[in-house]
């Protein structure tokens, strides 16, 4: 696979198509050299899927970052609810046990607040640079079918002229 990204090989397979030979006697159809062009297509379909893998391993990413800290905070917890326990015999070790687990847990709520937040935003981020790249070459495919479709056009149109000069010249 090349450097080249999706917008060059599209680029370049537009040049190709643009600047290929006319078949004799069909203006409207050209030679091209097969394997260049199939491997141009190989190379957009092997970078599309390169797009879409980042995509998952960050989807992957973010749902691994979730699990450690849910994982964190049922330790954590564990951890306040073994401390509480060892001390409910004096009412103000209890006490302090509890406001401790209490604590603990508003801190790990709040730690898995925060990563989830900070997963969901990277996750976003991610997904919508993903989608803006795909979103462009999906453009620039229309834009190379217009540009195409009108070069066809034109001359089927230079075409159509000939042929009515010719028959107006026999006339």
């Amino acid at each position: 696979m090349s450097d080249r990204n999706i917008e060059d090989i599209i680029g370049a397979l537009y040049d190709l198509v643009q600047d290929a030979r006319a078949m004799p006697l069909a203006a409207d159809k050209c030679i091209l050299e097969r394997d260049r062009v199939l491997d141009m297509l190989d190379e957009i379909i092997a970078q599309l899927p390169a797009e879409l893998k980042q995509s998952r391993s960050i989807v992957e990413s973010r749902n691994e970052l979730i699990s450690q800290a849910r994982r964190e905070a049922e330790t954590m917890l564990k951890q306040a609810q073994e401390q509480a326990k060892q001390m409910v015999t004096k009412e103000a070790i209890y006490m302090e046990a509890k406001r401790r687990s209490e604590e603990l847990v508003n801190q790990t709520q709040n730690r898995v607040t925060q990563l989830r937040k900070a997963g969901n935003e990277y996750m976003d981020d991610a997904l919508r640079r993903t989608e803006d790249t795909i979103a462009q070459a999906l453009e620039e495919v229309r834009e190379t079918r217009m540009r195409f479709r009108t070069v066809t056009e034109a001359q089927e149109q230079r075409q159509e002229q000939r042929k009515q000069a010719n028959v107006d010249v026999e006339l």
